[in-house]
């Protein structure tokens, strides 16, 4: 499980190995730590985050929690479909967290098995639920279960910055952004946070650095 501490020595670790990331960290510095705790309230915001914006899928979420009090199982179990219309949810989002609590109410899904699985098992018990595909699933395993080789291939600010870092003329498939992602390997988690400081700091393509020596022993 990655914290700030490890974190940071994965990224040292992949600046040495890779001029594309270190130019990223040269220019932009090491991205803030980003996670989320584990738990429904990080699985609704994720579901409402898909297909729009980050800014609209936390006014939608925050909409909701004002009008319970606090998010819950049950209050979204006893929200009208105007209620969460209202919230900013649409039809299909509001089935796919009506689905979720219910799973997690009748104790057929519970995110404390969850967090407890390999990587692979979790990744199979999210998706078993409607509204929580591959995308979701890794964005929950990178940023709430914090693992660090989570490398979510279909996400497209993540598609983006590796296009920029490698200097490609076109946005990596996620079949391509698999295949680049094994040099970083087991520290996909981290490149990926370096690939996202780098889409949200700055839309130009990076310079590739020089390659860096090793550190002096003891540095």
């Amino acid at each position: 499980m990655l914290d700030e501490t490890t974190f940071a020595a994965a990224a040292a670790q992949l600046c040495e190995a890779d001029p594309d990331l270190a130019a990223i960290v040269e220019l932009h510095g090491v991205p803030e730590f980003w996670a989320r705790e584990p738990g429904l309230e990080t699985l609704v915001l994720l579901i409402l985050e898909q297909q729009v914006s980050l800014a609209s899928a936390r006014a939608a979420y925050d909409r909701l929690e004002t009008r319970l009090g606090g998010l819950s199982t049950t209050g979204i179990l006893a929200s009208t479909d105007a209620e969460l219309r209202a919230d900013g949810f649409s039809r299909q989002k509001a089935r796919y967290v009506r689905v979720l609590s219910s799973a997690i109410e009748d104790g057929s899904f519970d995110l404390d098995v969850v967090a407890s699985l390999d990587d692979e098992a979790a990744r199979a018990a999210l998706v078993t639920l409607p509204g929580i595909g591959p995308w979701t699933a890794e964005v929950y395993l990178l940023s709430a279960l914090r693992r660090p080789d989570t490398w979510p291939v279909g996400d497209i600010a993540l598609q983006e910055g590796a296009r920029r870092a490698r200097g490609l003329e076109a946005r990596p498939s996620p079949d391509e952004l698999e295949a680049i992602g094994e040099a970083w390997r087991p520290n996909r988690a981290t490149a990926a946070r370096i690939l996202w400081h780098l889409y949200l700091s700055d839309p130009r393509p990076v310079r590739r650095a020089a390659a860096r020596q090793p550190s002096a022993p003891g540095r």
